[in-house]
């Protein structure tokens, strides 16, 4: 985001996948020479059109964004729709294919990591060095990463207390991950679970996941920036790793952009159901933002505790997680004093994200079959089977390749 817009003016989206073996689905760490080949064919290097392809930690990951801030999510699904047929054409001649999803079902991080090893290696290296990246959480993970504006102080202190409360319950919608190393995870969103302590080495870069209330840049510069610099400075003596982007939790300030930056949301089988997790996402905040279920003070005050609690029940449960406590509740306008997280969501969803049928089009379709059939990583823990057998994985996964080449929704097998 390069200019400074006002909250909800315009959105960044971040999508990441994984490159494959076209026939036996293995990952291949060819990620430097797929961007070489996209950048012979676009005219501004890696950027084509509105859209550009970037490199990720590891060697099998590409990422897909919008270069400028774009207002119409829904829009934006047809060209990173377009942008990933046109990479999977180039991938075809490689033996290769685009993975969507928010882990591999099979790899093994600690033998198939590959690190990148030119631009901003440095980076990198210091990463796997203090983190160790050859594990899940690091080197087997894909996500969206949805950028929201805000112009001043003013609109950051109201998109955060916004942002932080919607937090703990994007999983149950988002969840995509419940098969780990071939086997069930235990958990619906078991790339979440690894990246609550994926950087627990500095505690301070990551928090409880959940931020803590914020009310101004100075505050979080000094509160939660400026400590966390110091905690790294032992293990970072050269200062490569002392960025804003250091700070891993579940939404972070990004102040070069004047943006907040959500992490917690899964990547789905196609664009159409990211954009329109993003599309209700961004619908259900402004009502936050707007004040209308609760004012900004009680919106702070809820404990950073209970946020903790509810998003690890839906990180471990998805749309089944229980959610007793009333206040959110109240907060989030839901009308009783219990529910599971997948009424929470219809509720939401059919009273916020669809008020303006025409703008919410495109996402209405995908976002009605995460409410009927659960989330992604629910439909493939049902099409996977109680014995999970590497054919049946096998099965499975090349059907979801299909559906995000296709840009279909998966269902389940034929």
């Amino acid at each position: 985001m390069s200019l400074t817009l006002s909250a909800f003016s315009g959105y960044g989206i971040e999508l990441e996948y994984m490159i494959v073996n076209r026939t036996t689905l293995a990952i291949l760490p060819i990620a430097e020479k797929v961007l070489q080949r996209i950048s012979e064919t676009c005219a501004s290097g890696l950027r084509c059109d509105e859209l550009a392809w970037s490199h990720e930690l590891v060697l099998h990951l590409i990422e897909l964004k919008n270069v400028e801030p774009d207002n119409d999510i829904d829009a934006l699904a047809a060209g990173f729709q377009s942008e990933i047929q046109r990479i999977n054409d180039l991938l075809e001649p490689m033996g290769a294919r685009l993975m969507p999803t928010a882990m591999h079902p099979w790899m093994n991080p600690r033998i198939e990591t590959r690190i990148w090893q030119r631009e901003n290696a440095e980076i990198y290296t210091a990463y796997d060095r203090i983190f160790d990246c050859s594990r899940h959480g690091w080197a087997n993970l894909q996500s969206m990463q949805l950028n929201v504006p805000f112009a001043n102080d003013h609109e950051f202190a109201r998109l955060h207390a916004a942002v932080r409360l919607l937090l703990p319950i994007l999983p149950a919608l988002a969840a995509s991950s419940p098969i780990v190393e071939g086997g069930d995870a235990g958990w619906m969103d078991f790339r979440m679970e690894s990246y609550l302590t994926h950087q627990a080495r500095v505690p301070l870069t990551m928090g409880k996941v959940i931020p803590d209330t914020a009310s101004s840049r100075a505050a979080y510069e000094r509160d939660i920036l400026a400590p966390m610099y110091q905690e790294v400075r032992a293990l970072d003596a050269q200062r490569i790793l002392q960025h804003e982007w250091l700070n891993v939790r579940g939404a972070v300030p990004r102040f070069d952009r004047n943006a907040i930056e959500i992490r917690v949301i899964d990547t789905q089988e196609c664009p159409q159901a990211d954009l329109a997790i993003a599309a209700a996402t961004t619908d259900i905040l402004r009502t936050l933002y707007d004040e209308v279920n609760a004012p900004l003070p009680e919106q702070q005050a809820m404990e950073t505790d209970v946020l903790v609690e509810i998003m690890h029940a839906c990180i471990r449960s998805a749309e089944e997680a229980v959610i007793t406590n009333a206040e959110y509740l109240r907060l989030l306008g839901f009308p009783d004093h219990r529910c599971d997280a997948g009424e929470l969501w219809r509720h939401l969803i059919g009273s916020i994200a669809w008020n303006q049928p025409e703008q919410r089009e495109h996402a209405r379709p995908p976002l009605q079959v995460m409410l009927d059939y659960g989330p992604l990583a629910r439909r493939i823990k049902g099409a996977v089977g109680p014995e999970c057998s590497k054919k049946r994985l096998m099965e499975v996964y090349k059907k979801l390749c299909d559906c995000l080449e296709a840009g279909t929704m998966f269902l389940g097998l034929d």
